[in-house]
């Protein structure tokens, strides 16, 4: 017997939850629940979190939260539990099957076959704002170490274990060559380890058309948090459905199983909803517990309930569909179908799919860090950057000159061009004078001097060298 956290969640959440738990105890499954409140009523009730210590002590004592779809209240200051949890336990990994039913599920690509990794804990997720002047609001994309080794190790034993052939990564390094740069360099280190498996990258544009395009030519993809949200996304619904596709967001500790759809509360109540997301996490949850029997048997059940043609309102089609059924009902199916295996798709084996058991992540021997200058971003109004520069190099001393502003990443000064739409946020680059290093003290005295110019600086960003290269990026046309 495993005891799991559950928690029914808003919208259709009940009613999904209702019926994926009565498969699984028709099945078999060992199971001890407790159930949690989360989501909009524990939001409105005026705990900002959606969730009460008492529901985190109870996820954290179990280590395994199957969730139904909750709402986050719009506005107010909500923060998406979504995001917290995988946060809060360390659940790095998040895993997307994405496999076609053709013909039973109607899909353009049907030998569709593929799995998403998704790195859940940073990036741009890590939800850190600001808004710096009138014009120009900030979003920090913060990519670290730990976080790509995790992750893309997770990605290859992954597809090592599920006996798969190929891991592709897909960045925007031809852009972002610090963030997404890093992503790509650990990935192709790391592949290196699994010379059995074959490895690729693309840039994330094209290798979008492709996947939309040609998904069969995809076996893993392990992304950043910002893609693989979105083309998981994208690859569930031209599979067949989002509505089908379920998820599981693995940590070291603890584990947390659901549907990859919303709360989708437009049809809350109706008896009409498709269960199969959460059932598919459910499952995914089985495996994850070691009840892969149990797992096996309800897949295959599963299966040949949308092999018969009993089909929800989402993926119902006239002619091809037999029976369209209501959420109780399509349950029920599933219940009646347990011990058969499709014929015509294919039946699932789940006899290596226990939990991974990856290595801790070691820190690599810190590097040798020197200063090398400081970006000062100012809010100014004006529009001429030869007036800008006029003022800021009033800040400079004998030890520290301006070398460069840009205005939302491309150079403005000096050289720049006066068909460049300029805002009033300006990055104004300081570096040391040719036979001088620059200093934090320097970097106060830039800062003291601005406030005795009046100069309106929002934040500065110290440029570092690493091991005697620069970690830091070029103004755009430098």
């Amino acid at each position: 017997m495993t005891a799991i956290t559950v928690a029914k969640g808003d919208g259709i959440g009940p009613e999904i939850m209702d019926a994926t738990l009565s498969i699984l105890k028709a099945a078999g499954a060992q199971l001890e629940i407790d159930e949690i409140a989360v989501g909009e009523k524990v939001y409105l009730a005026g705990n900002s979190s959606g969730i009460s210590q008492e529901a985190w002590e109870t996820i954290r004592r179990n280590k395994v939260f199957l969730k139904s779809p909750i709402t986050t209240p719009q506005g107010g200051g909500y923060k998406s539990l979504n995001v917290s949890t995988r946060k809060f336990l360390g659940l790095y990994a998040n895993v997307r099957p994405c496999k076609s039913l053709h013909p039973f599920v109607t899909t353009k690509h049907p030998v569709m076959d593929m799995v998403i990794i998704r790195e859940n804990e940073e990036d741009l997720y890590a939800g850190i704002e600001h808004q710096q002047t009138d014009e120009v609001v900030q979003c920090l994309k913060l990519i670290s170490r730990p976080g790509c080794e995790k992750i893309v190790r997770y990605a290859f034993e992954y597809a090592k274990q599920q006996n798969r052939k190929k891991v592709t990564c897909f960045t925007k390094d031809n852009i972002m060559k610090q963030t997404d740069g890093l992503f790509h360099q650990v990935f192709d280190e790391i592949a290196k380890e699994y010379p059995e498996i074959e490895n690729e990258h693309w840039i994330i544009d094209i290798g979008a058309a492709k996947l939309a395009d040609t998904p069969e030519v995809f076996d893993v993809i392990v992304m950043g948090n910002l893609y693989g949200d979105i083309l998981s996304d994208v690859a569930a619904q031209i599979t067949g459905s989002v509505g089908l596709a379920g998820s599981a967001n693995i940590g070291e500790e603890c584990a947390m199983f659901e549907a990859i759809h919303g709360s989708a509360p437009m049809i809350a109540g109706q008896n009409i909803a498709n269960p199969s997301g959460l059932l598919q996490g459910a499952i995914m949850m089985l495996n994850h517990i070691g009840q892969t029997d149990v797992a096996e048997k309800v897949q295959n059940a599963w299966l040949k309930t949308l092999e018969d043609g009993t089909h929800t309102f989402d993926v119902y089609k006239e002619g091809s569909s037999k029976r369209k059924v209501s959420t109780d009902e399509f349950a029920k199916a599933v219940i009646a179908n347990l011990g058969n295996k499709p014929t015509l798709l294919t039946p699932v084996s789940y006899s290596n799919s226990s939990a991974l058991n990856l290595p801790k992540y070691k820190r690599k021997q810190a590097a040798e860090k020197t200063l090398a200058g400081v970006d000062l971003f100012v809010h100014w109004a004006g529009e001429n950057p030869n007036e800008i520069a006029e003022k800021a190099k009033k800040l400079e001393t004998e030890s520290v000159e301006l070398t460069m502003i840009t205005n939302r990443g491309i150079k403005v000064w000096p050289e720049g061009f006066r068909e460049t739409f300029c805002t009033d946020h300006w990055r104004c680059r300081f570096k040391p004078t040719e036979g001088h290093e620059i200093t934090k003290a320097d970097i106060i005295e830039l800062l003291t001097k601005a406030l005795d110019e009046n100069i309106d600086t929002i934040k500065t960003e110290n440029l570092y060298n690493f091991n005697g290269k620069p970690a830091y990026s070029l103004g755009q046309g430098q």
